[in-house]
């Protein structure tokens, strides 16, 4: 890949959460953006918290589900979620900085594969995220 592919791929990215008011809403913040590949991170703050006090899982996914769409949109086709699924490993405190990192593991035709590891400041494992995505008409920005 070249540092050409890596640029659009952050330019996307960029585009895609300057878009996404829920991804801001929750603070969710982009670390780093390349082809098939995609770091962000939000801090856990009291809107976050659930009724034991830790991160509410849907907080997580939604942090999950940012990555892997910045990492399987980052070949500038439209892609979309076709089937997702996480697991819980450990619970997010307040005042952690969860890190979500994407990574393309299989990409062919119209389908992808990316897992997602959601990981606390102290490099805990707190989730496992599993994303098959599927590319649809369009792109971010023409050829």
């Amino acid at each position: 890949m070249t540092s050409k592919e890596d640029d659009l791929a952050k330019a996307i990215g960029d585009k895609m959460l300057d878009a996404d008011q829920a991804s801001q809403h929750l603070g969710i913040e982009i670390e780093e953006v390349r082809l098939g590949y995609a770091r962000l991170s939000m801090k856990v703050s009291e809107p976050h918290v659930n009724g034991h006090r830790v991160a509410h899982g849907g907080f997580i996914f939604t942090l999950s589900d940012s990555a892997f769409a910045l990492a399987c949109n980052s070949y500038n086709q439209n892609a979309l979620a076709q089937h997702c699924t996480i697991t819980f490993t450990a619970p997010g405190q307040l005042g952690d900085t969860l890190v979500a990192e994407a990574i393309e593991r299989h990409n062919a035709g119209r389908s992808g594969i990316y897992d997602v590891r959601v990981t606390n400041q102290n490099v805990e494992l707190i989730a496992e995220f599993r994303g098959n995505s599927r590319t649809i008409k369009g792109q971010h920005f023409p050829d």
